[in-house]
């Protein structure tokens, strides 16, 4: 195939001119100009690499009404949603700008040396990190631009030093292709090598795989289903050098219902957690694909508000017509599971059209089937009905890991809150009160990621700005000479307000 066309995600019909399909030698030859580019972007200053970032913010916004139209033609999604998944977009490239700026990524550390120390002298030792090389990048379907081709990881890749190369989704090809152009043209303006940013383009997945492969790429970010993100990870692991695959894939982010909460306001808890699940058509990582509650009154106000709601939802636009038909096929095999009862349905959908679904079963009927707890990537979910505690204790112990577990609690439910929070932590990577999923903030202390099979690796975030930390690696310099030292570790070291860790004291310079 040389060539392939978008689709509207309304109608599943073509859409605009045919566009060219990279090939396996386009895929080495983006690398090898990443690598090519690699000693010289990571050499920039800190504020050359912060007004890059901002600089990407401004041509993107400069693309104007043309992104929003692309996006929302190729996703289904309404221009507001778009609108607002621009400005996250912008928010995450500026926000890592800050980053930069500061230097705290570098987490500088000095230990002077002891030549008198007995019974052995101390070396003089100092550490600072370093971007790991080549970064490839795996656009999102769900976030055309806010995880995609200038997403979250292209945005915390390119603030640690590290050159991008994007394989695009191909649910949305045109408006990669924007945005692609909005940083290339920004790599130009402030004067860095091309090879800084490089995207590739087309249906097959051998062109990520090829990519995943080469041996100048050193890490890859990836948001996706689960077999995509193992897939990836095992060509990464077998590779002659392995490389760390920081995959963010499937979660139920279960929801709890703390008893007191529910008997003040399980009605209005219920008509909310709708608005939730049905959020851009169930298709967000956090959406709330699971409750779990103790058996009530007020769990009862829940179901009735929560089924009225479902029963008037109306269809929406899926990304595509396969994850429509994926959807569909979820659906089914929950409905067939034995123990599992349907609350209420609403409008039916069709082909592009995912309609909403609530089902209910037992802690005992969970227990005993793993499937009820796979991911239905929709607006589906599935209330618990838990006898006790224990019941409820028991359903999270036996979940997988997960993105998010959300508390609704009143002041009489913050012991058990409590008692639950350990084995909470043990399985999320956010935990919340009061809310609902579907939304995460963009800021230093946001995590979005969890234990497998939410991510690849628990101990990162793909949101938030520690999501920098995924690209760095530290290396330690003994007995260099100041001169041979990098300018931030020597002595002379400039007052530029960057913390360093000076025999385990926290000092400015």
């Amino acid at each position: 195939m040389t060539h392939f066309t978008s689709i509207l995600a309304a109608t599943g019909e073509p859409h605009g001119e045919p566009l060219a399909v990279s090939s396996i030698e386009d895929v080495a030859k983006a690398c090898a100009a990443a690598d090519a580019a690699f000693d010289t972007y990571r050499s920039t200053t800190r504020e050359a690499r912060a007004a890059f970032l901002e600089r990407i913010a401004e041509e993107i916004l400069g693309l104007g009404d043309s992104l929003v139209e692309a996006g929302s033609n190729e996703s289904g999604l309404p221009r507001a949603r778009i609108e607002n998944e621009r400005g996250r977009t912008v928010t995450q490239l500026r926000l890592f700008a800050e980053v930069v700026r500061t230097g705290l990524w570098q987490q500088l550390r000095i230990d002077p040396a002891m030549p008198d120390r007995q019974p052995l002298p101390r070396p003089d030792l100092r550490l600072r990190m370093i971007p790991v090389g080549p970064v490839a990048v795996f656009g999102a379907s769900n976030f055309p631009l806010a995880f995609s081709t200038a997403g979250g990881d292209t945005a915390s890749a390119l603030a640690a030093g590290c050159p991008v190369v994007v394989k695009g989704h191909p649910a949305h090809p045109l408006t990669g292709a924007l945005v692609a152009q909005a940083i290339s043209k920004a790599v130009e303006e402030c004067g860095l090598p091309a090879g800084v940013f490089q995207h590739l383009v087309g249906p097959s997945n051998d062109l990520g795989a090829a990519l995943v492969q080469d041996p100048r790429i050193m890490a890859v970010g990836f948001t996706g289903s689960r077999s995509g993100g193992l897939a990836l990870a095992k060509l990464a692991q077998d590779r002659e050098v392995p490389i760390p695959v920081y995959a963010e894939m499937s979660s139920i982010n279960p929801v709890l219902l703390l008893p007191a909460a529910l008997r003040a306001r399980g009605a209005e808890l219920g008509a909310a957690f709708v608005a939730s699940l049905t959020m851009g058509a169930g298709q967000f990582c956090t959406n709330p694909g699971l409750v779990l509650a103790i058996e009530g009154e007020g769990l009862d106000a829940f179901v009735a508000a929560a089924t009225d709601a479902v029963t008037q939802a109306q269809p929406q636009v899926m990304l595509t017509a396969a994850i429509c038909a994926s959807y569909a096929k979820g659906v089914e095999t929950l409905s067939n599971l034995p123990g599992v009862e349907k609350l209420a349905q609403g409008t039916a959908g069709d082909r592009t059209r995912g309609g909403t679904i609530l089902f209910q079963t037992t802690a005992d009927a969970f227990l005993a089937n793993k499937a009820l707890a796979d991911e239905v990537f929709g607006a589906s979910s599935i209330v618990v009905r838990c006898k006790d505690e224990a019941e409820l204790t028991s359903v999270l112990k036996a979940l997988e890991g997960q993105l998010t577990a959300t508390l609704h609690m009143d002041a009489a439910d913050e012991d058990l809150a409590g008692r639950l929070l350990p084995t909470l932590e043990r399985k999320v990577g956010r935990i919340l009160a009061n809310g609902w999923p579907t939304g995460v903030e963009v800021s230093h202390a946001m995590v979005h990621g969890g234990p497998f099979p939410a991510t690849s690796d628990p101990r990162m975030t793909s949101v938030g700005t520690l999501a920098i930390d995924r690209f760095l690696r530290p290396v330690c310099y003994q007995n260099l000479a100041q001169d041979v030292l990098p300018p931030e570790l020597r002595e002379d070291a400039k007052n530029d307000g960057v913390p360093r860790l000076i025999d385990g004291t926290l000092k400015l310079t």
